[in-house]
């Protein structure tokens, strides 16, 4: 088998880039490492010809686009935030179904790509789609699993010309890559291009949000604090909370509560094609679901821990 050459696929995909580009192009910029290893390619190909578009959906983790503006100032990237979270949050108001909630958020940002595309006077689309995103997203030989909103929600009517430098890598691949450019997001999760939407099991409304935002931050912090402090000795692949819609009695101090049911997940893997629960320990997971419900003692009375590897499951719920 041959070794994968960082250094070679920079050369080649950015001259490739320059070859494809004619004319201005805008990038998909979600901040994960995918997209940013994207932009950095085509920045280097075409320079002041891009503008990075990163898209606030209102589905994002806690405080999550005020600390990629600092990431993508400090790679040198020409960006601009969108501010679109109103118009995503009423595009999915009462759906509940995932394969539908992940079409239409794709729709929605391509229709956020197209305007801004034509306010820079861009024809080109660059996304950072790697191949599990097209292979679990289903094509003429496979069967779908999810629709990836960079795959599956793109309309047949688009009207920009994708350009997908990443298309035939892997995760770990992409990695490598990032090691090799300097991007700081090398190591980062990955967060689902649809975000907390498809973290909260059924319809999307803003208590359900703010719900599962801290949450996932509660699960992020204790678990990087963990690392830091040699309790774990690796960082799973993913680690995160989801919402379900399913409410139990629970007791705060004297009085009864009613609330939500949270779901921990951490997996290891390599390249997100398989993965395995993460074998937390149990003074991790009390912590976890101490904070959690102490914090939103008024809205939770129930933390899990989901041990189902990938297959069966997927990593993310929907």
């Amino acid at each position: 088998m041959a070794v994968f050459k960082p250094q070679e696929f920079v050369e080649k995909q950015v001259r490739w880039i320059r070859e494809t580009v004619r004319g201005k192009a805008i990038v998909a910029l979600s901040g994960g490492v995918d997209s940013t290893v994207a932009a950095v390619l085509a920045e280097r190909a075409i320079g002041s010809e891009l503008l990075g578009i990163h898209v606030d959906t209102g589905l994002m983790r806690k405080g999550e686009s005020e600390k990629l503006r600092a990431v993508f100032q400090r790679l040198g990237l020409h960006f601009r935030i969108v501010n679109a979270s109103e118009r995503f949050l009423k595009a999915i108001e009462g759906v509940a179904d995932p394969e539908e909630k992940r079409r239409i958020i794709g729709a929605e940002f391509i229709r956020v790509f197209d305007e801004e595309a034509k306010s820079f006077g861009a024809e080109y689309l660059v996304q950072g789609t790697i191949a599990p995103d097209w292979i679990e997203s289903g094509d003429t030989a496979r069967d779908r699993i999810k629709s990836h909103h960079n795959v599956g929600g793109l309309p047949s009517t688009l009207q920009l010309r994708l350009v997908e430098p990443l298309r035939d890598l892997y995760k770990d691949e992409v990695r490598e890559i990032a090691r090799y450019l300097g991007v700081e997001t090398s190591e980062r999760q990955p967060f689902p291009g649809p975000g907390l939407a498809i973290r909260i099991a059924g319809e999307v409304n803003e208590e359900r949000l703010e719900t599962v935002r801290e949450a996932c931050a509660i699960v992020e912090e204790e678990i990087e604090k963990a690392y830091a402090s040699s309790i774990i000795t690796e960082l799973p692949w993913q680690y995160f909370a989801v919402l379900l819609p399913i409410r139990s009695v629970g007791v705060q101090g004297d009085v009864r509560a009613y609330g939500y049911t949270i779901v921990v997940r951490a997996v290891r893997s390599k390249d997100a094609m398989t993965a395995r629960f993460s074998d937390l320990p149990r003074e991790l997971l009390e912590q976890i679901s101490t904070r959690i419900t102490n914090r939103l003692s008024s809205k939770v009375t129930r933390v899990l821990f989901d041990i189902t590897n990938k297959p069966p499951a997927t990593i993310e719920w929907e």
